[in-house]
Formats: structure tokens, C-alpha cells, sequence
């Protein structure tokens, strides 16, 4: 029996996934730069959030 998908890809309903849009979380997911960005960024916004925190509550000397 013969197959009508063939293996260069012409007229494949898999050569339509590639014109897809892919989720957003997968775009993420897919870039380990913009994964580095985001895990070393994070942390550092928190912790001067945190330490802006920290020194507004600190009581002011007489």
C-alpha cells in the first residue's frame, strides 16, 4: 500500500505545524538566554524590593 505523506515535506499537514504559533509558554521555555535573564533577574528584583522594605522600617535615630 502506498502512503500519500511523503518525506520531503510537499503538501505534508506537517509542514503547516511549522507556520503555527506556538503557546507563550513554550516560546519561554524554549530560550535558555531568556530563561538565564529571567533566573537571575527575578531573584535580584525581590531582593531590593526586600531590602527597600527592610530600610523604610527601620526606626529614625534622636
Amino acid at each position: 500500500m502506498t502512503d500519500n505523506n511523503n518525506d520531503r515535506g510537499d503538501a505534508s499537514p506537517a509542514a503547516n505545524d511549522d507556520q503555527e504559533m506556538l503557546p507563550l509558554m513554550q516560546r519561554i521555555l524554549d530560550n535558555p538566554f531568556l530563561l538565564l535573564v529571567l533566573g537571575v533577574a527575578t531573584p535580584a528584583v525581590f531582593y531590593i524590593i526586600w531590602g527597600i522594605i527592610e530600610i523604610t522600617q527601620i526606626p529614625i535615630a534622636d
